[in-house]
C-alpha cells in the first residue's frame, strides 16, 4: 500500500502543534492564541471530510505545527526545548495505541466529545467552560491509560488552574491528531525511516504558505 505522505505529515504536525503549545503554556504560561484555536476545534469536529478538514481547511492552521515538526526532524539534541518536544511527541504516540486498544475508554471519550459539542451551542470554544471540560475528558479518560505524561515547565505557572486546563486541552488535541496519524497511515518507524520524506513534505507546505502570503 503505497502511504500518502501528504495526510500524514498533516496529521504529524497536528501532534508537534499540540506538543509545542503544552511546553509553551507549561513554560510561559502562554501561546499563539491562532494555533491552540485550531488544535481545540480538531478535538470536536466529529465528521471531518479530509485529513485538512480536521486542521479547518488550511494548512496555514498548522504553520506552528509544521515548524515544530522540521524543527524535530531536523534536532539531534538529547536535551534541552528539543528533547522536551520529542518526549511530548512519542508519550502522545505511546497513549493513543494503548486507548486504540481500549474499547470501553474509545466509548467513553465518543461520548464526552459529543457533549461537549452540545456545550459549544452556549459557549466558546476558548471558554473556561470547555477548557476545563477538554481537560476533564483528559484526565478521567487519557490519563488512566498510562503511562502519564510528565509536563514540566515553570512551577509558578503550572500551578495556575487555567494554564492546567489548557494544557490538559492540548494535550488532549494531540491525542486527536495521534488517532488521525495512525488513520491515515502514520506509525513509529516513520520517524526514523522516512524522515527526508516527512521533512520535504513539510517544506513544500511551509513554501506553499509563503508564497500565498505574498
Amino acid at each position: 500500500m503505497v502511504k500518502n505522505y501528504y495526510d500524514i505529515t498533516l496529521a504529524l504536525a497536528g501532534i508537534c502543534q499540540s506538543a509545542h503549545l503544552v511546553q509553551q503554556l507549561a513554560h510561559q504560561g502562554n501561546c499563539p492564541a491562532e494555533a491552540l484555536d485550531t488544535s481545540l476545534r480538531s478535538v470536536v469536529d466529529m465528521n471531518p471530510g479530509s485529513t485538512l478538514a480536521v486542521f479547518g481547511n488550511d494548512e496555514s492552521n498548522l504553520r506552528f505545527g509544521i515548524e515544530t515538526l522540521l524543527a524535530v526532524l531536523n534536532s539531534s539534541s538529547r536535551k534541552g526545548a528539543g528533547a522536551e518536544l520529542t518526549r511530548y511527541l512519542l508519550s502522545l504516540m505511546v497513549l493513543e495505541r494503548k486507548l486504540s486498544t481500549n474499547k470501553n475508554a474509545l466509548d467513553e471519550l465518543a461520548s464526552r466529545i459529543a457533549q461537549l459539542d452540545r456545550q459549544l451551542a452556549h459557549y466558546e470554544l476558548t471558554s473556561d467552560t470547555l477548557l476545563s471540560a477538554m481537560a476533564a475528558i483528559y484526565v478521567d479518560v487519557i490519563s488512566p491509560l498510562g503511562p502519564r505524561i510528565q509536563v514540566t515547565g515553570s512551577p509558578a505557572v503550572l500551578q495556575n488552574s487555567q494554564i492546567q486546563s489548557k494544557v490538559r486541552a492540548a494535550l488532549l488535541a494531540g491525542i486527536r491528531a495521534a488517532v488521525l496519524w495512525h488513520q491515515v497511515g502514520g506509525g513509529r518507524l516513520q520517524l526514523m525511516f522516512s524522515r527526508n520524506r516527512l521533512a520535504s513534505e513539510a517544506k513544500r507546505m511551509l513554501s506553499r504558505m509563503d508564497e500565498s502570503s505574498l
